[in-house]
């Protein structure tokens, strides 16, 4: 199984950054592709970026202003996934979700973390 916490969320004034966290532990070699997410109040969740294999892809809504990138543990058991956000919006404002897909033995399952607020307000 996989569990996904995230972290570094909060209230910023537009313009500002925020560098969101998604500690991932569990059966970290049956994950690959991990991404972002996130959901306004009365919005469906939508993505935000996701990683692969190195490989990336950007909302348009965030391309340019938001990094996403993935560090290992060098003994398989963690993974961080980041979320670099630049020049906040208060449309950037929402619960961010940390989302990784199982391969392999958990081929077919996705799992989800509780979420971490992003709130740009001046």
């Amino acid at each position: 199984q996989v569990q996904l916490v995230e972290s570094g969320g909060g209230v910023v004034q537009p313009g500002e950054s925020l560098r969101l966290s998604c500690t991932a532990s569990g059966s970290m070699r049956n994950i690959g592709l991990m991404a972002w997410y996130r959901q306004a109040p009365g919005n469906e969740r939508e993505l935000v970026a996701q990683i692969n294999d190195g490989y990336t892809r950007y909302s348009d809504s965030v391309l340019g202003r938001f990094t996403i990138s993935r560090d290992f543990a060098t003994d398989g058991a963690k993974s961080v996934l980041y979320l670099q956000t630049r020049s906040l919006k208060p449309e950037d404002t929402a619960l961010y979700l940390c989302h990784a897909r199982g391969i392999k033995t958990l081929r077919g399952r996705d799992y989800w973390g509780q979420g971490t607020q992003v709130t740009v307000s001046s």
